[in-house]
Formats: structure tokens, sequence, C-alpha cells
């Protein structure tokens, strides 16, 4: 049953991809769209993958450096090739990728589930921490182009907007007053829920998880990761400018305009599709509509980014697999050996 409903999930959200992506190519003039891939300079693409590289190299260090503390220390190796196979899950199914990464460093380190959860929900939150400030600075620097775009969205959707916002109140509410509920129950049936079992095990995997996220407190060195978390996002911001020099249409525009699209593209990519097809290209496209592009180059701009990063991932991913496979093998064929070498020292 459980295989049937991940099955349905998939297929339902790989259908929303396609539906969007549809969406976004429906009015488009293939052949001007065609006509800016044959006058892209690739060479800045390779700049944009190589940016990428670097991105993820050092995600598996920063990574690697929030597991320490919790008494783990996964070489780098295993942390890369966890985090990678992790991505290339998230293609298949979202948020699949942090439960096969957790699942590798279980493997290969003894890493514990609920632990390496943790660290994952830490490098969220930070994520989300940088996203915020993203946001504040296109705000800042764009404010004039956003400005309109937020003010023509509202001002179309404010009757709904307003129903939302209602509902949201609602909902709000219904969820504190069941927590609070929720809560004197436990508190009132404390003495027998600590004789369950089940309970014990929710309450070691709740411990377990908030270690790996107060992680980030106990770090050897602050310096050096908060040093790999500004370069992760300026490697993000640089595959985004990259890529304008691809493209003719997108040339010209400055750093500015590199920010809106870094900030449409990232909400783009966390929508709950696979790798953010087709929500990606939408938001990128009407972002750089904005800037004056014409939407055959807008589109053409998101393909390029879009699946050179996920041809990436996809080949990084699989070599980090692969890796990951042998390495695990790896033991078992020494302790075949030694087995044999000793039973031959026996039969001596």
């Amino acid at each position: 049953m459980n295989k049937l409903l991940s099955f349905l999930k998939y297929v339902l959200l790989l259908g929303v991809s396609a539906f969007l992506m549809w969406y976004a190519l429906k009015e488009l003039d293939f052949q001007k769209m065609w006509a800016e891939f044959q006058s892209a300079d690739y060479g800045w693409v390779m700049v944009s993958v190589l940016m990428g590289v670097l991105a993820y190299l050092s995600r598996a260090m920063r990574w690697q450096m929030q597991i320490r503390p919790t008494g783990h220390n996964p070489p780098l190796r295993n942390t890369y090739n966890a985090m990678m196979v992790g991505y290339l899950a998230n293609l298949v199914l979202p948020r699949m990728g942090e439960v096969a990464r957790c699942s590798m460093l279980r493997r290969s380190d003894n890493l514990p589930i609920n632990t390496g959860f943790g660290t994952v929900i830490a490098e969220r939150i930070i994520d989300m921490m940088m996203l915020l400030l993203v946001i504040a600075l296109t705000f800042l620097v764009e404010f004039g182009r956003i400005r309109d775009f937020f003010l023509s969205l509202l001002t179309d959707k404010y009757e709904s907007l307003e129903q939302s916002i209602s509902s949201l109140y609602w909902v709000f509410w219904v969820m504190l007053i069941s927590a609070v509920l929720i809560l004197s129950v436990v508190l009132r049936y404390l003495s027998l829920l600590r004789q369950n079992a089940y309970f014990r095990k929710a309450v070691h995997f709740a411990k377990g998880m908030l270690e790996g996220v107060f992680s980030i407190s106990r770090l050897e060195n602050q310096f050096a990761f908060w040093g790999h978390t500004v370069f992760v996002w300026l490697m993000y911001y640089g595959m985004s400018l990259a890529v304008f020099y691809a493209l003719p249409a997108t040339s010209g525009l400055g750093w500015g305009a590199a920010l809106s699209v870094l900030l449409a593209g990232t909400l783009g990519m966390a929508a709950p599709v696979q790798g953010g097809i087709g929500v990606y290209h939408l938001m990128v496209q009407a972002t750089l509509l904005l800037y004056g592009v014409p939407k055959e180059a807008g589109m053409a701009y998101a393909l390029l980014a879009h699946t050179s990063q996920t041809l990436l991932v996809v080949v990084m991913g699989v070599i980090s697999f692969i890796a990951s496979m042998l390495g695990r093998s790896k033991p078992v064929t020494q302790q075949s050996s030694h087995t044999s070498a000793n039973a031959h020292e026996l039969k001596g």
C-alpha cells in the first residue's frame, strides 16, 4: 500500500511538472527560441556548471562540520556522496533526498537517522536565513521593478488574497488550540506515557534530532562554517549571472537582475515538484520579462540554467551512488580475504 501511494504521488507530481512546462511553452515561438540556443555562448554555461560543482563541494564540507559535534566524523567523501545521492533522489521524488542522504550515512558511518535529520533541518534553517537575506537585497536594489510587479499582482488578486488571509487566521487558531490540548493531555498522562515503548522511542528520536539541529552551536570553527555558507550562495548568484552572458538577449543585464533571477529561481526550485521543473521556468521567465527580455529568450535562459544544473546533479549523483556502492563492498572483500588467510594459516 505504501509503495502504491508513493507511486501515485510520484505520478501526480510528475504530471504537475509536465503541465507547468506545457503551459510555459505553449505560446512561445520555437523558431525564435531555437535561434537563441544557436547564438548562445556555451562557455559561460560551463562556467555556471563549474560554480555548481564548487557549491556542492562547499556544502558537503559544511555538512561534515555540522555532523562532527554530534560525536560522529564521517570522511568528506562519504558526506559528499550521501549529499549528491540525496539531490539525485529529489529529482525522482521531492524531499526523498533527505531520507536517502541520512540513510547512506547511517550505513557507511553509523550516524543515527534522527541525528542526521537534525543536521539537515539546521541546514534548511540556515538556507532560509540566506534566502531572506537575498529577498531583502533584491527588494533594496531592484525595488522599483519588484514593487510594480507585486502591486499589479496584489491588485489583481486582492479579493482572493483577503479570503486566504482570513482562512489562514482560522487555521492558525485551530492549530494553536489543538497544540495546547495535545500538550495538556501529554503533561497529564506523562507518567503513563513514559512506560510506553513507542513513546520512549519517539522521545529518543526527538532528542537525537534536536542534537543534530543544535550541532551548529557547538562547531569547532564558526568562521569556516559561515564562510562556506556565504560562499555557497555567492556561487548560486554567480551561476545566475554567468548564464546571462551566454545569451545575447540577457548579456546586457546587470548584477541587480541576477539577484532577481536568483530569488525567483530559488523559490521555483523550492516548489514540491521534481527538480522545480515548470515552476522554475515560469518564475524565471516572468522575472526576466520585467527587464524587457522577450518570452522566448527568457525561456531559453531558464532552460539553459536549469537543464545544465540538473544534468550536473544527475552525473555527480550517479557517480556518487556508484562510488558509495563500491566503498560499501570494499570492507566485505577485505574481511573475506582476511578470513581466507586465517583459514590458510590454520590449514598450514
